[in-house]
């Protein structure tokens, strides 16, 4: 517990002090964390991690994470021809190789650039906010995601009698997903509360909800899959919290999720 709080602390240290910084920094400190984490998908796939499909996909998350809106650049590629050119390659090593690389590992493959490198854009994106008030809303949707585990875990801890999902995670429950609900709603309202024009209450509670089911989904799409291919943590980076997969699996499904929505008002 001593090594999980000291990690947990120090990767937060961290984590905010190059998100205050923003720009170039920011992108950077982020592009690594992506990179990293499609690294750990693809370990986790037992694909070679550099072999040329891993290169393939590493490609594809930093042309995601490129600071293109930084640069004032308009990408050669939008984001769905990249998605098909990625694919094309993709399932063009399963005839080059002759199915020794089959579509099942080209596939996952895919998933997972697309999965980490998606996701790790629109936590850039939300920080580049267009209104200027990009770190209000990091800090908003980073708060009302830490509430909810937070609040899930000692509701459950406190509440838990029924089980939510056992078969995919055993220790979660019912009454702790709507402990975390509740408490990510909260979260939510008081960022509204500190700046009532800048995120009306509705439009608060709106994304404490989504930030909290959304966010409690990432979690078990995150534990399925590590159940399919038998191992406990995405890595070994962050001592006591596992990978940054583990840490951030919430995240890659938030923050899409309120930007697709356009729940932010300054969509």
């Amino acid at each position: 517990m001593k090594e999980r709080i000291i990690t947990g602390l120090l990767a937060a240290i961290l984590y905010l002090g190059f998100c205050l910084a923003g720009g170039y920094a920011y992108q950077a400190f982020l592009l690594a964390m992506a990179l990293v984490g499609y690294y750990e998908f693809v370990t986790m796939t037992k694909a070679a991690p550099f072999g040329a499909p891993a290169v393939i996909g590493y490609i594809s998350v930093a042309y995601m994470l490129f600071p293109w809106t930084l640069m004032d650049l308009t990408p050669p590629l939008s984001v769905d021809h990249m998605i098909w050119v990625v694919m094309l390659l993709l399932l063009s090593i399963t005839v080059i190789s002759k199915n020794r690389l089959d579509i099942k590992l080209m596939a996952m493959l895919f998933i997972g650039a697309f999965y980490v490198g998606m996701g790790f854009t629109y936590i850039a994106d939300t920080r580049q906010a267009p209104d200027g008030h990009g770190l209000f809303w990091t800090f908003m949707l980073l708060c009302s995601i830490w509430a909810s585990d937070i609040g899930a875990y000692f509701t459950g801890k406190t509440l838990g009698r029924n089980k939510l999902w056992p078969s995919i995670s055993p220790n979660k429950t019912i009454e702790g997903a709507i402990g975390g609900i509740f408490f990510a709603m909260v979260a939510a309202v008081v960022f509204s509360l500190v700046s009532p024009t800048l995120l009306p209450l509705w439009n608060a509670l709106l994304i404490g909800l989504a930030a909290a089911v959304v966010g409690q989904m990432g979690d078990l799409i995150q534990s399925a899959y590590k159940r399919i291919y038998n191992i406990k943590d995405s890595g070994k980076l962050l001592p006591g919290h596992g990978g940054i997969l583990d840490r951030c699996d919430s995240w890659l499904m938030v923050f899409p999720f309120v930007h697709i929505l356009m729940l932010m008002p300054f969509q």
